[in-house]
């Protein structure tokens, strides 16, 4: 028997996707698939055959997902979303580096763009559907008693992807589909191959936010603004050629080789335009402040105190930590048990207690 409902599935033309789609036809689920257009052509990205969120070889992407609706026998559904996701990704993107910050555009785009703006405009279009899905892996389970959707980690580790979903809401969760969350990705490519999908199998992997191997084509000219390279004595040792071009932690790149020791970018200060230089040592900290909090697994900010283990990039070990309030309304003060490296401004830190997530925000300025 057919399970009640209509579930639009994010397609992007790779084997995650495609899988999902699959997977919620064969539970009974009526499909269509939905893929969001973001290319306007408003930047000098030459196309060298690269997939990304954002950039010219979009048009292979759709084609793709295309394909992969056809062989699904779905109906299949392109939604531009170029002027959003401009001025809710690319434009904050520039922002956050013209203040001296580090953005997190995936995470961005998933809370805004793809899990937000995609269905309103889909189905300001006409396009009928009561649930989305995507290939993320990662997990949304009801908790029983109060209801409350959790967001949870993937069975497979490796390829968790919980952290760039961690600005959810509730209501962003409700509707939410996750076949591949309780999957490995081996498993995913099996059944894909057992479908005749070994071209999908053995597709290349891309996460590029956009189709360039530097983000300096995101920025005029007027952003890159020459300043001083200062080291931790205060003392001038380059100049940089503008501060949308360093991140902290940072050491490729920065023009410093040859100075004896080795440097990385440490702070950005973006009233003075300059870049702080330091070394390995220096990136280290214990303690810091996260800002703009979305509490998944939480009714409210916690008043007290709470033992958490906090992520600060996808990458990155989640490390033992204790959050309580912060010097301001609706921030926290993180310490970690231990110090952890390069904790950027501008990055995305991510709660868990468990395989649950607590909350996410933004990690503020040094």
């Amino acid at each position: 028997m057919a399970k009640a409902g209509v579930v639009g599935v994010g397609l992007s033309g790779g084997v995650d996707s495609a899988v999902t789609a699959h997977c919620l036809q064969a539970q009974g689920y009526e499909v269509i698939g939905l893929t969001m257009l973001t290319w306007d052509g408003s930047l000098p990205i030459p196309d060298q055959g690269r997939s990304g969120c954002y950039g010219p070889g979009e048009g292979r992407d759709l084609e793709a997902a295309r394909e992969v609706a056809r062989r699904l026998g779905i109906p299949h559904h392109g939604v531009d979303l170029a002027a959003e996701f401009r001025a809710a990704v690319l434009d904050y993107f520039r922002e956050e580096y013209r203040g001296g910050r580090t953005p997190n555009p995936c995470v961005r785009c998933n809370q805004v763009v793809k899990f937000g703006l995609l269905l309103d405009k889909a189905r300001r279009q006409g396009i009928h559907f009561d649930l989305f899905a995507t290939g993320h892996y990662a997990r949304v389970e009801r908790r029983a008693g109060d209801g409350r959707c959790l967001l949870m980690r993937a069975a497979d580790r490796r390829k968790d992807q919980s952290y760039f979903l961690a600005r959810l809401a509730q209501s962003q969760l409700r509707d939410l589909l996750l076949p591949l969350g309780g999957m490995t990705k081996t498993q995913v490519k099996d059944m894909a191959r057992q479908l005749g999908w070994s071209d999908l199998a053995d597709k290349p992997e891309s996460q590029d936010f956009i189709e360039s191997p530097d983000y300096g084509v995101l920025f005029s000219a007027a952003d890159s603004r020459p300043g001083p390279i200062q080291d931790d004595a205060g003392r001038v040792v380059a100049q940089h050629r503008g501060i949308v071009h360093y991140t902290v932690g940072q050491r490729k790149g920065v023009g410093l080789s040859g100075k004896g020791r080795p440097l990385y970018v440490t702070r950005i200060d973006a009233a003075a335009n300059s870049v702080e230089v330091g070394p390995k040592s220096s990136l280290y900290r214990a303690d810091f402040i996260v800002r703009d909090l979305n509490w998944v697994g939480l009714a409210e900010a916690p008043r007290q105190p709470l033992s958490v283990e906090v992520q600060v990039r996808q990458r990155h070990r989640p490390a033992p930590a204790e959050i309580s309030p912060g010097p301001e309304p609706g921030s926290v003060r993180v310490a970690c048990r231990e110090p952890q490296l390069a904790v950027t401004p501008g990055q995305t830190a991510v709660f868990y207690q468990g395989e649950i997530v607590v909350g996410a925000g933004t990690i503020a300025p040094n």
